[in-house]
């Protein structure tokens, strides 16, 4: 399964890949202006065959968050729990950067793909080797529990997505144990992007699956070249090391470690040399680490979006016509200045949150229903009874339209973002208070709803982001949190899937999208860019695009 993922708002992490940080003196931004079309067939992840990877070495990284949710099948997870999944659990399909899709042959020695009376069957045939690491066998159970938890069939499972999965009929045993049969209703197009992990058939049961992970890892029911050496989520860390019970192709690190740490903690310890890469998407983070000695920096677009979320459930937020003046109130192109200032980059601000800018079948769907508008922003909170008060805030009922704004990490971009929008609100009279919480806060502020306006990210695991329209919309989303979603645009968008063709399925998700942004609880802002310092050498790491790749093939490059 891969699905899209939240992350906090100013940090970039590419699967498999790197994470966050800064330090060192400003670039001077010259010649032509970078966007993400210009970058799309640039590499910047030193690709290398394993063969030129060196044995040994470590690798160490940051993340935001240790997040409690590690089970990335359930709903509650994020990007950084599966950047630590797939360092220990079995990763069967992965994607070039043009998006190809690339069968790992040490778990999947075939797929077949067929139409059959109309409908697309996919046989996966298992390497007979593939082994969990209790020892139970990776066999047709695997891609059945998968399917049984993901389809949205049996309301005890919290599913991260079940786009794809509520679209299959049945998943069978094939020529033996070793093979899974997989049957959709009429033609899926975007089978590649589901079963890319599996889970352990002894997960299924749906207390394991949903709380059973929480802060619990569960290294005996993963797979790969590397296991768990150490999971301390209360200091923050998470070390792995080579898995004496795989049978593939041996990882080329002797360890590989996350810590968890905010933006300037983690710019220091790369400055340090504590880090070996460290995520420079701001100014400022980009100033302090240009130029320390041994390190290079890679730039490439990202499969990252960044959005705002209304809480519709707050009591001053429930009023539609009141989130609707605040949308109208946020100037997107001022919220991509704070982004890419110092960078040499641009984008236009994003219209969708289904399909990113540079993507076939991309459109700008957002600015059909919100534009920014202060003047009519001001117009709708007149209209909804909300008066302006004597010190330029407005009153209704003896209440101030006053609200709160979340805040993670440190990160001087996020907190522009913050100071912005505050201000932004302020010029129509509503007062937005900025509260201020470290990143390690994430996921708790995120799945509680503990805000009435945040600002995160969304990340796209596979090039297929447009098979992902009811994680993002359908009532009972909870990936974006707004509270609002309509179900009366459920059919709509649950009809998109199904359509034959992807020109029919991009149309529709057009009109099934418009419908979802009308209830004016989230707005798309910037497709990030993504900027990392490394230390030279390190290998299948960095801005890539669709890139990822399996764990053994990451490491540092041979000399010479």
């Amino acid at each position: 399964m891969i699905s899209m993922k939240r992350t906090a708002a100013a940090g970039v992490a590419v699967v498999l890949s790197v994470v966050l940080a800064a330090c060192g003196g400003a670039p001077a931004n010259t010649g032509p202006v970078d966007t993400a079309e210009s970058l799309a067939d640039k590499s910047s992840f030193n690709p290398q065959p394993y063969e030129n990877l060196r044995d040994g070495g470590t690798l160490t990284t940051a993340l935001p968050e240790i997040s409690p949710q590690m089970n990335v099948w359930q709903t509650d997870t994020t990007l950084y729990s599966r950047n630590v999944w797939n360092w220990y659990n079995p990763l069967l399909t992965t994607f070039t950067a043009d998006g190809d899709a690339v069968y790992n042959p040490d778990y999947l020695t075939d797929v077949k793909q067929e139409t059959v009376d109309g409908n697309t069957r996919v046989t996966y045939t298992i390497n007979p080797k593939a082994t969990y690491n209790d020892g139970t066998p990776i066999d047709w159970t695997s891609f059945e529990a998968a399917w049984k938890s993901s389809n949205g069939s049996d309301p005890a499972y919290l599913p991260a997505s079940t786009d794809g999965y509520d679209r299959i009929t049945s998943v069978t045993r094939g020529a033996d144990d070793r093979q899974a049969v997989v049957t959709f209703a009429g033609v899926n197009l975007w089978w590649q992007g589901l079963f890319n992990n599996l889970i352990h058939p002894k997960a299924l049961d749906p207390t394991v699956f949903n709380q059973g992970y929480v802060n619990t890892p569960h290294a005996e029911w993963g797979a790969g070249p590397y296991t768990l050496q150490k999971f301390d989520p209360q200091n923050g860390a998470v070390v792995f090391e080579r898995n004496p019970k795989w049978w593939g192709k041996p990882g080329k690190l002797d360890t590989r470690t996350f810590l968890q740490m905010d933006t300037v903690a983690a710019v220091n310890a790369f400055r340090n040399g504590q880090l070996d890469a460290v995520a420079a998407n701001g100014k400022d983070q980009l100033a302090q680490v240009t130029g320390v000695p041994g390190t290079e920096i890679r730039k490439g677009p990202t499969l990252q979006l960044n959005f705002f979320t209304l809480n519709g459930q707050s009591p001053i937020l429930s009023d539609p016509q009141v989130r609707k003046a605040i949308l109208e109130s946020i100037d997107r192109r001022q919220i991509a200045e704070f982004h890419f200032q110092g960078l040499n980059y641009s984008a236009e601000p994003a219209g969708s949150m289904n399909l990113l800018p540079f993507q076939k079948g991309y459109t700008d769907t957002f600015s059909k229903v919100i534009r920014y508008d202060p003047e009519q922003a001001k117009r709708d909170l007149d209209a909804a009874g909300w008066t302006v008060g004597a010190d330029g805030i407005r009153e209704k009922n003896g209440q101030r339209l006053q609200i709160t704004y979340v805040n993670t990490g440190d990160n001087a971009v996020g907190k522009a973002v913050a100071g912005g929008t505050a201000a932004m609100l302020k010029n129509v009279g509503v007062q937005m208070d900025i509260r201020q919480v470290p990143t390690s806060d994430f996921s708790k502020i995120v799945t509680g709803r503990e805000f009435d306006v945040f600002y995160s990210g969304v990340s796209q695991g596979d090039p297929y982001g447009i098979a992902y329209i009811c994680q993002l919309y359908c009532s009972d989303s909870q990936l974006i949190r707004s509270g609002v979603h309509d179900p009366k645009n459920d059919a709509l968008i649950r009809s998109v899937n199904t359509l034959p063709t992807p020109e029919e399925q991009y149309a529709k998700a057009a009109e099934a999208e418009t419908a979802a942004f009308a209830t004016y609880g989230f707005m798309p802002t910037v497709n990030l860019v993504g900027i990392y310092a490394v230390k030279t050498g390190l290998a299948n790491s960095g801005a890539g695009r669709y890139f990822s790749t399996s764990p053994e093939n990451i490491g540092w490059q041979k000399q010479g």
